[in-house]
C-alpha cells in the first residue's frame, strides 16, 4: 500500500473537522478519535519528544527502546505482582473489564493507514504515549465511562497540549453537560488542573513503576483523587440522569474480574 510521509507539524483542519463530526455522531468510532488527534497535533508531539529526550529516563529509553506494550500484555506477570501495586490495579482495570491493550493499537493503526513517520524516534515516542493511556486511567482513577474518558482527556491535554485532544474535551463537555449538568465543567477543569500540576507522565519509567504501590506512586506523581468527577457522577446517578459505576470504596479499588464484558467507551 502506498504511504504518505507524515508532516506531523502541519495541522489538517479539514481532516480534523470531518473526524470530529464522525465522533460526535458515533462516540464508538475510536479510529476517528485518533485521526482527529493526529490531524491537530501540530508541533505538540515534537515538543513532547524534545522534553522526553531531556530527561534521564528519556535519554536511556531512546537508546534501549523498551516496549511497554509487551509488559501490559503479559497477564500472568501483572497478576503475579503484589496486591495494591500499579500492575495489579492496571490488571483489574483492563482485564477485569474484558478490555485489552491491543484495542488502542488497532484503532490507532486504522487511523494511521496510509501515513508513515519519517522520524523513528517520534514514532516510537508517540506509540509509547498511546500505550500509557490505561495506565493514566489507573493512576488518575478516572473511569472508562464517557465522563471519565473526558476528564482523562482534560488531564491529557494539560500534559501534551494536543489541540485535537482539547477539541474532544470541548465536544464531550457540551454533550455531557446537557445530561449531567453544569458541574461537568468543574470536573473537567479539575482534570486539566491535575494534569498541569502532576509530574509529566510520558517520562515515567512505567516498566519499573508497575511493581510499586499505586497509592505511593500517585503521591510521587502528585496526582490526587478526582473528587469532583466522583461527586458529579454520583449525583447524576442519584437523579437517574446517568448510569455509571459507583465511586470506588477506596483509592485502590478497581472493577471486579467477574464484571460483565463491555466495550471500551468513547468520549463524545
Amino acid at each position: 500500500m502506498n504511504t504518505t510521509p507524515l508532516d506531523e507539524a502541519r495541522m489538517q483542519p479539514a481532516v480534523a473537522w470531518a473526524a470530529f463530526r464522525s465522533v460526535l455522531a458515533n462516540p464508538e468510532d475510536t479510529p476517528r478519535v485518533f485521526e482527529l488527534i493526529r490531524a491537530m497535533a501540530g508541533p505538540s508531539l515534537r515538543r513532547g519528544l524534545w522534553r522526553f529526550r531531556n530527561t534521564a529516563f528519556g535519554q536511556r529509553a531512546l537508546v534501549e527502546r523498551p516496549r511497554l506494550l509487551s509488559h501490559l500484555q503479559d497477564k500472568e506477570a501483572l497478576a503475579a505482582l503484589p496486591a495494591g501495586s500499579l500492575g495489579r490495579a492496571y490488571f483489574g482495570f483492563v482485564y477485569g473489564e474484558h478490555l485489552s491493550a491491543e484495542e488502542l493499537v488497532a484503532a490507532a493503526s486504522e487511523a494511521d493507514a496510509g501515513y508513515a513517520f519519517a522520524d523513528a524516534d517520534l514514532r516510537w515516542f508517540r506509540e509509547r504515549v498511546r500505550d500509557q493511556h490505561d495506565l493514566w486511567h489507573t493512576v488518575t482513577q478516572y473511569g472508562r465511562d464517557p465522563f471519565g474518558e473526558a476528564c482523562l482527556l482534560a488531564f491529557t491535554y494539560a500534559q501534551m497540549r494536543n489541540r485535537g485532544v482539547g477539541l474532544l474535551v470541548l465536544g464531550a463537555a457540551w454533550k455531557l453537560s446537557r445530561v449531567m449538568g453544569w458541574r461537568v465543567f468543574a470536573a473537567l477543569w479539575q482534570g486539566f488542573q491535575a494534569g498541569r500540576h502532576a509530574n509529566w507522565l510520558p517520562a515515567e519509567d512505567w516498566e519499573r513503576s508497575l511493581a510499586l504501590p499505586v497509592d505511593e506512586l500517585r503521591r510521587l506523581l502528585a496526582i490526587g483523587p478526582p473528587s469532583v468527577y466522583w461527586e458529579v457522577k454520583a449525583d447524576a446517578a442519584d437523579n437517574a440522569r446517568y448510569s455509571a459505576p459507583d465511586r470506588p470504596s477506596s483509592t485502590t479499588a478497581q472493577p471486579s474480574a467477574e464484571a460483565a464484558p463491555e466495550e471500551r467507551q468513547a468520549v463524545v
